[in-house]
């Protein structure tokens, strides 16, 4: 079976669309099939990194850096750096010589007549959303946010789609699921001695240095050791990095990380976007501080924070005020336990296992 992506990563979208569709490629792979990449080179990429990853990258040119967008557009439109039009165009020089049996779509900026467009280029189409706010034509979708229902789609996509919805169909990679019963087993213990920063792999606003600055003012021990993670493109890397050097506890900055189910199992606690990862962390148990980095994330971090899954800290700009009092609720009460326990019974993280199993039984 063949089956090709398109997904973008820019220092605007971030990188979890990409990521998510790798997690989705490596487990289609390991079943024996054949899978592609069709990425736009906007600024923060991820071209480079899916190749090394041992994929073929159809790369198309980011040209649409200064277009206007109409209030009629999509509300994500400008994601796409050209028109749908023209971005179907491009898609097809290799679609159409690649013939794929599915092909994957996971962008904010694409529906329904991107959808048309290339109707004939491939044999069925599975669309991953998180936003339900826009028409498809495609025979299968993914949303993996907590406390989506099916209905919230269908006036969006056709009768007879399948559909895949709620954090059961998580794409997280296998090394979560692995690591589960051995993370879940060391939140017996409430202690708060290792804290894991990761706000996604741009960062664009610099969250993380908002987080380290109000981690210095708090009332943490002085033994306890913080992590941070970021992507190799985020823009405030170098300055994360020196500002690391002047904390008053031992603090790693690292970047391009391939071991982060290891490290989320072996922290105590994680302070973190709102985005894709909350998946992982969940899988694992980890109790979480969310910081809401853009609007779509808003929904299920309210979702976790209802559900009592992770405590919501408010936008980066609320972290200076708002931290502090949050880690002060969870130091030295049961609460990290609570918080564990009912973030585990989100996600198990065998959802991408479930999908390869759905695109293989309709190939």
């Amino acid at each position: 079976m063949k089956v090709a992506f398109r997904a973008d990563a820019s220092l605007q979208i971030g990188t979890g669309h990409v990521m998510r569709c790798l997690t989705l490629a490596r487990a289609l792979v390991a079943r024996g099939h054949e899978c592609a990449f069709l990425s736009r080179l906007h600024d923060g990429n991820l071209a480079s990194y899916v190749r090394k990853e041992g994929f073929e990258v159809h790369e198309m040119p980011a040209l649409g850096s200064t277009l206007a967008w109409s209030a009629t557009e999509l509300a994500h439109a400008s994601w796409l750096g050209v028109s749908q039009d023209v971005d179907a165009a491009q898609s097809a020089v290799f679609l159409r010589e690649w013939k794929p049996d599915w092909l994957v779509v996971d962008h904010y900026a694409l529906d329904q007549t991107w959808e048309d467009l290339t109707r004939g280029l491939r044999a069925r189409l599975f669309v991953i959303d998180d936003l339900a706010d826009r028409k498809h034509q495609c025979d299968a979708l993914l949303d993996q946010t907590l406390g989506r229902l099916a209905a919230d789609y269908e006036a969006f996509v056709p009768a007879g789609c399948s559909m895949f919805v709620g954090t059961s169909y998580a794409l997280l990679r296998p090394e979560f699921s692995q690591l589960r019963p051995y993370s879940l087993e060391r939140r017996t213990s409430h202690k708060l001695e290792q804290i894991l920063i990761s706000m996604g792999g741009v960062d664009q606003q610099n969250a993380t240095a908002a987080v380290l600055e109000a981690l210095r003012v708090s009332t943490l021990e002085p033994s306890c050791r913080i992590e941070v993670v970021l992507g190799p493109t985020a823009p405030w890397l170098q300055q994360v990095r020196e500002l690391a050097t002047t904390m008053p506890f031992a603090t790693q900055v690292l970047a391009g990380v391939r071991d982060m189910a290891d490290r989320m199992a072996n922290s105590d606690l994680a302070i973190g976007a709102a985005g894709s990862t909350s998946w992982e962390r969940c899988c694992l148990g980890v109790p979480t501080l969310m910081v809401v980095l853009a609007e779509n994330q808003r929904p299920s971090a309210l979702a976790l924070s209802q559900h009592g899954a992770a405590m919501l800290v408010g936008n980066p700009a609320d972290v200076p005020s708002e931290l502090p009092k949050a880690l002060d609720a969870v130091m030295g009460t049961s609460r990290l336990g609570e918080m564990a326990s009912l973030a585990a019974n989100v996600c198990d993280g065998l959802g991408a296992a479930r999908i390869v199993d759905y695109l293989e039984t309709t190939s």
